[in-house]
Parts: C-alpha cells; sequence; structure tokens
C-alpha cells in the first residue's frame, strides 16, 4: 500500500501569531495571505509549474491538540480510510475524527514523541 506521498503543509504555532507572520513576510518574502499562510505552487529543476502545492501556516496551533509540538506537518497520502486501518491495526495512536470537505479528507495520527502529524488525502484529480 502506498503511504504518504509527500508534504501537504507545515504549521507553525506561534505565541503571537500575527507578529510573527508578518516577520516572515518581511525578511523571507513570504506572501502570507488573510488566512494566515500561503500556498507554495510546485515547480520542477527549471521552474515550470507542475501540479500541487504545499501550504504554510502560522497560527495559535489550537489545532495541534493533542499534541504539545510547536509545528504540525501535513502528509499526502493516496488512500487515507486504509492508511489509518493500518495504523490502527499497527498499533497506533490514531484520532477517531476524519474531516471531509472541498479540500478532501483529514485524519490525524499521534507519533511516539506526542506530536500530531495531519493525513491529507486530496480530492481526486489533484
Amino acid at each position: 500500500m502506498t503511504r504518504v506521498t509527500g508534504i501537504g503543509g507545515v504549521f507553525i504555532k506561534a505565541k503571537d501569531p500575527v507578529a510573527l507572520r508578518a516577520w516572515y513576510q518581511t525578511h523571507l518574502g513570504i506572501d502570507v495571505q488573510t488566512w494566515g499562510g500561503t500556498a507554495f505552487r510546485w515547480v520542477d529543476a527549471a521552474g515550470a509549474p507542475t501540479g500541487g502545492t504545499t501550504a504554510w501556516q502560522i497560527g495559535d496551533g489550537a489545532n495541534f491538540a493533542p499534541g504539545t509540538a510547536s509545528f504540525m506537518i501535513n502528509y499526502r497520502v493516496a488512500d487515507l480510510r486504509a492508511l489509518l486501518k493500518a495504523l490502527r491495526e499497527e498499533g497506533c495512536r490514531v484520532l477517531d475524527q476524519v474531516e471531509e470537505s472541498d479540500y478532501g479528507r483529514f485524519g490525524w495520527v499521534v507519533d511516539p514523541e506526542g506530536n500530531k502529524v495531519e493525513l491529507w488525502e486530496p480530492p481526486a484529480g489533484q
């Protein structure tokens, strides 16, 4: 079974999300949008666009619970339901909640260090 196929996003917890967003925008040139992040479009080695984006966002980290890390990685997966089932069978701590939206399916597992890991199955064709 194919499991992780790439990184879908990086989410950063901040004490002052507005100030940290401004720092990244000013000093690293990241085009931070009103929702608190940006979507980096993928390009090939020559700089030509390819399919896909990686989300990057700064927020208060409320969605990281029960994890306590200052970041959360979102991994693209091929088949969320099959992967969550396999992870449960392997004894991993899989959270019961699965979200479905126009953006795809989302599920979560907690690693042995207590970090919440987001798993994302994009909509068909993306």
